[in-house]
């Protein structure tokens, strides 16, 4: 299941520990250039050893975790959880809004004057 002695790919590492849903994603991530190992873009193929720092920018977010155990298969949580360190800043706090212009369901189509108050509600 797990090993602390040699690499893995990136790609595989990344799916791994859970920081992606699929490793097609984590793939395609290293494609597009939002990993870096170590400072550097990589590609899907490039290895990953312990103590190296991976970065992963995904859904919005930049992840940093340093590698602290090379697992080869997707394993549960709390198992990944222990496969690094995250040294990634936290995420920005949800906004607190209240949704605006919502209708009531089975209300009907709104009327042109319903339409241009949601509109002015939502700010277009």
């Amino acid at each position: 299941m797990a090993s602390d002695e040699g690499s893995v790919r990136v790609d595989s590492w990344i799916w791994s520990v859970r920081l992606t849903k699929t490793r097609s994603l984590a793939a395609s991530a290293c494609r597009a250039g939002h990993v870096r190992v170590n400072g550097e873009r990589v590609k899907p193929a490039q290895a990953v050893r312990p103590g190296d720092e991976v970065r992963l920018r995904h859904a919005g977010r930049d992840r940093v975790v340093v590698v602290s155990r090379i697992v080869r298969k997707r394993v549960g949580a709390a198992v990944a959880a222990e496969a690094y360190v995250d040294n990634s800043p936290p995420p920005p706090p949800r906004e607190q809004t209240v949704p605006i212009g919502l209708r009531d369901r089975g209300a009907g189509r709104p009327t042109k004057r319903d339409r241009r108050e949601l509109e002015r509600l939502r700010g277009l």
